[in-house]
């Protein structure tokens, strides 16, 4: 995934969870923020950001915060990219196999999730939730950064989907590179790691990626190992 017009900026301040003070070619502008979690060990004041300046010139923020720099890592913090990256790679690369159709955000039970494949040629219905990790402390990758009970929803709806019959799978997308591995934040959420062994057990599949990140893209890469 790509995108448009990107500028550099200096992250100063964040007054709630939508707009940043960023400090843009030597003037203060407030933009929206693409992600409504903490992201407190990335957003510190003085820290590199990269915006991408939206088109639509009635919006009251003129630009969108997508990537921040945490020392050598650019790491991408837009929650609506992790989708889309998969997206792509799912449609593109095809890792289910070539005849598996794909389409976004379908319901099941009481959960919508993100991705639903389907095969008419070999009857292959796959249910998929992808969650995006921007939080990294020593190399290590975790999730989630806040309490989610809506995530923990999504881990238990999968969990059902495999007693109907469904392959179902978890996709932990690290929006960054040079990860050593993925753990759940037990810190944070137990609970989030409690489901997602709850549903290994049940049958449930667990993928990992990182991501290539630059200024302008985010492309889904490599496997990362999981500890659970």
């Amino acid at each position: 995934m790509r995108y448009n017009n990107i500028h550099k900026g200096i992250f100063l301040s964040r007054p709630n969870r939508f707009i940043a003070n960023v400090e843009i070619d030597g003037r203060v502008e407030v933009c929206h923020v693409k992600n409504t979690g903490r992201c407190k060990e990335l957003l510190i004041p003085g820290a590199e950001v990269r915006l991408e300046k939206v088109s639509n010139p009635d919006r009251r923020t003129a630009f969108d915060l997508v990537a921040v720099q945490k020392g050598e890592r650019l790491i991408n913090m837009d929650s609506q990219a992790p989708n889309k990256a998969v997206g792509e790679w799912l449609r593109e690369k095809k890792p289910f196999g070539g005849d598996m159709e794909v389409f976004s955000e379908k319901t099941h039970g009481n959960s919508r999730f993100d991705f639903y494949l389907q095969s008419d040629k070999t009857d292959r219905k796959i249910f998929m939730e992808v969650k995006g990790c921007t939080l990294e402390r020593n190399g290590v990758a975790m999730f989630p950064d806040a309490p989610t009970e809506r995530g923990v929803k999504h881990i238990i709806g999968l969990a059902d989907c495999i007693d109907e019959g469904f392959e179902a799978y978890v996709l932990l997308l690290i929006q960054m590179k040079d990860i050593k591995y993925f753990t759940p934040n037990y810190e944070t959420h137990p609970e989030f790691g409690e489901a997602l062994k709850a549903a290994e057990k049940r049958g449930v599949k667990i993928l990992c990626y990182d991501c290539i990140v630059t200024p302008d893209s985010m492309t889904l890469d490599k496997p990362v190992d999981i500890k659970l």
